[in-house]
Formats: structure tokens, C-alpha cells, sequence
């Protein structure tokens, strides 16, 4: 199973093991990590899974839709490194994959 390393908005780490099948969303919701909303459930229309990827990461990830960008536009803490987590397939991401959970807009 994939490792995803999740960082908490107080800084902590956790390693967790992700399903191929998952979103990332997915995975952080479903480990309990409360303060990632994920609202809409996944539908790319709320950007309240919005994560910072480890810029080590961040290029070996699949391009941003127009969607996604938009709502990113949004989001006052968005970086160059920002992605909705919902839009990021576990079976997509590369081993280890680290993203820090985004301020709350």
C-alpha cells in the first residue's frame, strides 16, 4: 500500500497507508483529520481539502484542471504548491507523498 505522510495545521506528522483507490482526500478524512472539511464530499466545488504538497513532490503530481485552479483562486493560503486533495488519485501520487493541510479560509 502507498505511504502518504500528512502534517496537521499544529505541525504534527502522520504516516498513513492509502488504498490505490482513494483520493488523498479520502485518505486524510477517513485517518481523522477533522480539520480537513472536504465539504462537497469530493466534487471539486468547495476547496476545503485544500492541501500544500512538499515541493519535492508537487512535479511529480498530474496537471491541475481548470476547475481545481479556479477554486484555488480562492483561497487566501494558496501557494505554488496548492492542490485540492480530492483531485489527487493515490494511485497517481508518487511513494511517500507529503501535504500539510492548508489554513481554513
Amino acid at each position: 500500500m502507498p505511504r502518504l505522510i500528512v502534517i496537521n495545521r499544529d505541525g504534527a506528522r502522520t504516516e498513513i497507508e492509502a488504498e490505490p483507490d482513494q483520493t488523498v482526500m479520502e485518505v486524510i478524512r477517513d485517518a481523522g483529520f477533522d480539520e480537513l472539511l472536504a465539504l462537497c464530499g469530493g466534487c471539486c466545488s468547495c476547496a476545503t481539502c485544500h492541501v500544500h504538497v512538499d515541493p519535492a513532490h508537487f512535479g511529480k503530481l498530474g496537471k491541475m484542471n481548470e476547475d481545481e485552479d479556479d477554486l484555488l483562486e480562492s483561497s487566501d493560503h494558496r501557494t505554488p504548491y496548492s492542490r485540492l486533495s480530492c483531485q489527487l488519485n493515490v494511485s497517481d501520487i508518487p511513494e511517500g507523498l507529503e501535504v500539510t493541510i492548508a489554513p481554513e479560509d
